[in-house]
């Protein structure tokens, strides 16, 4: 799909490409044994390594590495079996060595791509929806730095040097995108492989997956691409479409008046919704490259490599596809499904116990609903999946009807109660007795004698104005099929 920008005169296209930095999973730094616990007391977490200390000589973490590796393979990557640590030289006060340990000139991972899915909400049959592969060129290994702290002291800076030599992947895409939506998808699709295979976990919130943007634009059609601009650190997938669309607004309307853009790195503020500027963006000559000495390059076997593939789990892609084929769902709710693991563990054991589309809709349409609507994520969702199969229990054997059991989630998900505890506290039990919905239908008919008389002239369509008046006399406790075939009889 094309994503054009306006200008007065002329129409543009935009080019994104993504530098996604993933905290490794590892219970140690990348070249240390400090811990690397989210939340700690500042500076409680540091080694001699860490905070730079004369003599003190990195080694290389192997989970770290390992991590790398799979990570490569679930991305469709080339994984080169030697591979080389560069420093990458600047001067941040949070910096303590003077210099980064990174992969420059030879990363552990090489190019590889990663399938996105965009459009409508009907699957693939919807017209405006449609898959684009975006490539990947590399991913590297490098330390994290530390953090400068510029609110708790009046008249100077802090330094908390917990995270330098946290262990990064920074995976960074070719500028195969070419709208805010493609590249927030493509986050997500990053962030479900490397959840899912358990090398990150992703949390945007604690900054443990982070994104720097490049964006450019050009004129429609025009072959050269056009300066970029890199946003730093965006913090979630929202503020990437968000940051993009504004930096690619404010290029076009310079271009526009005239001007040129000048390559620099930028940050976005959430708050306004702009990007200002940071810092001239560097060149790769800016920071002087040069192998690491105190690192000896990292050298392993094919079947090394062999042998990590084989520990992979299921992806998203071939769960989602799976999904598809055996339980017929349609492409985009099984899409949804697979975004996030939590959410797939959930509807396997949910599936267990029911059929497809019954779980399907109970999850995706008005759990994870209600979740979204109130800021709940998984790890404080009182509501687990024995829980809501104990609902669909209820529903499935007539005990209460779809219209209370949305009633009854609301209640569970606020006090985390189980639903069959609700239902016998609130008097919620569906009503199926005969005589006693039919009494109600009697009066229902004696309440509306015209619309009887235009149901049995011909006018079928009442018969869904009756059902509703009886569900709404019953307090939405009796039972549809019952009340149908009761209402047939009595109208004829």
């Amino acid at each position: 799909m094309t994503y054009e920008i306006k200008g007065k005169n002329n129409i543009y296209e935009l080019v994104v490409g993504c530098e996604i930095h993933a905290q490794i999973a590892s219970n140690s730094k990348l070249f240390s044994r400090a811990a690397v616990g989210f939340g700690a007391a500042q500076n409680s977490q540091v080694s001699l390594v860490d905070a730079a200390m004369p003599g003190m000589l990195p080694a290389i973490n192997e989970e770290c590495v390992k991590q790398a590796i799979k990570t490569g393979l679930g991305i469709n990557a080339q994984i080169n079996l030697t591979s080389v640590f560069d420093r990458k030289n600047y001067f941040y006060a949070d910096l303590p060595q003077g210099y980064q340990i990174s992969q420059f000139f030879t990363p552990i991972v090489g190019e590889g791509f990663v399938e996105i899915s965009l459009g409508g909400k009907n699957g693939a049959t919807d017209a405006s929806s449609y898959k684009k592969t975006i490539h990947i060129e590399r991913i590297h290994l490098e330390q994290d730095a530390g953090k400068s702290i510029h609110d708790q002291d009046p008249h100077c800076s802090l330094i908390d040097l917990n995270r330098s030599g946290v262990g990064l992947m920074e995976i960074v895409s070719k500028p195969d995108m070419s709208s805010p939506e493609e590249a927030m998808e493509y986050v997500k699709k990053i962030r479900a492989i490397v959840r899912a295979l358990g090398t990150s976990d992703g949390d945007m919130e604690k900054g443990n997956l982070r994104c720097d943007a490049n964006v450019s634009v050009r004129l429609q059609g025009a072959e050269k691409l056009g300066t970029r601009c890199e946003i730093k650190n965006i913090n979630s997938t929202r503020n990437i479409g968000r940051a993009i669309e504004f930096e690619a607004a404010r290029q076009v309307e310079i271009l526009e008046n005239g001007g040129k853009i000048s390559q620099e790195t930028r940050l976005f503020d959430a708050i306004t919704g702009e990007t200002r500027t940071m810092r001239s963006k560097e060149e790769a000559m800016d920071y002087r490259y040069f192998p690491d000495p105190d690192l000896p390059p990292l050298v392993f076997t094919q079947e090394f490599v062999e042998e990590i593939r084989k520990s992979l789990p299921e992806l998203p892609d071939a769960k989602k596809e799976r999904y598809i084929r055996e339980f017929k769902i349609p492409e985009y709710d099984a899409g949804v499904l697979t975004l996030e693991s939590e959410i797939s563990e959930y509807f396997e054991k949910l599936i267990a116990k029911h059929e497809a589309k019954m779980c399907v809709t109970w999850l995706t349409v008005e759990l994870l609903g209600r979740m979204n609507k109130l800021g709940i994520n998984f790890e404080n969702l009182k509501v687990d999946a024995d829980k809501l199969i104990g609902l669909l229990d209820l529903m499935k054997d007539g005990t209460i009807s779809g219209k209370i059991a949305k009633d009854v989630l609301d209640i569970m998900i606020e006090t985390g109660e189980e639903a069959a505890q609700i239902v016998e506290n609130k008097g919620f039990k569906q009503v199926s007795d005969s005589s006693a919905l039919e009494k109600i239908i009697d009066e229902v008919m004696a309440k509306n004698p015209q619309f009887v008389t235009d149901f049995r002239a011909g006018k079928e369509k009442l018969f869904g104005f009756f059902v509703g008046q009886v569900m709404k006399e019953s307090k939405g406790q009796a039972n549809p099929s019952v009340v149908n075939e009761l209402l047939k009889k009595k109208l004829q």
